[in-house]
This record gives C-alpha cells, structure tokens and sequence, in this order.
C-alpha cells in the first residue's frame, strides 16, 4: 500500500504542471503542444552543445579521467 502514495504524488505534480501549462497558452491545446515541442527542440539543442563542449575540454584534457 505504500508504494501507491508516492505515485499518487507524482501524478498530482504532473497534472499540475499540465494544468499550469495548458493555462499560460490560454487554454488551446494546439498551442500547448506546439510551446513544449519549441522547448523540447531548444533543451535538445543545448544538450547537443553541450556534449560538444564536454567532449572538447576532455580531449583537451581539461577533464582528468578517475582510475580509483
């Protein structure tokens, strides 16, 4: 029984979200797709720049590797 409490936590916090969501694009659905694929696509983007990054400063040794 207690494993379903914390899940029922979980859904309260995404149906809010979805709520608040739905209520900063007025309520149109179609709009509130389309505002989260935008940020979908913009938060890959900067992962992408962001591995590069990484991937960069290790090959340049900026990032020390550990043995243990």
């Amino acid at each position: 029984m207690t494993s379903a409490q914390p899940q029922s936590d979980d859904d309260d916090g995404l149906e809010a979200a979805v709520d608040q969501a739905i209520a900063a694009c007025g309520g149109d659905m179609r709009s509130t797709i389309r505002a989260l694929i935008v940020a979908n696509e913009f938060l890959e983007n900067e992962v992408g720049e962001l591995m590069k990054a990484v991937s960069h400063a290790y090959s340049r040794g900026r990032f020390k590797t550990y043995s243990g």
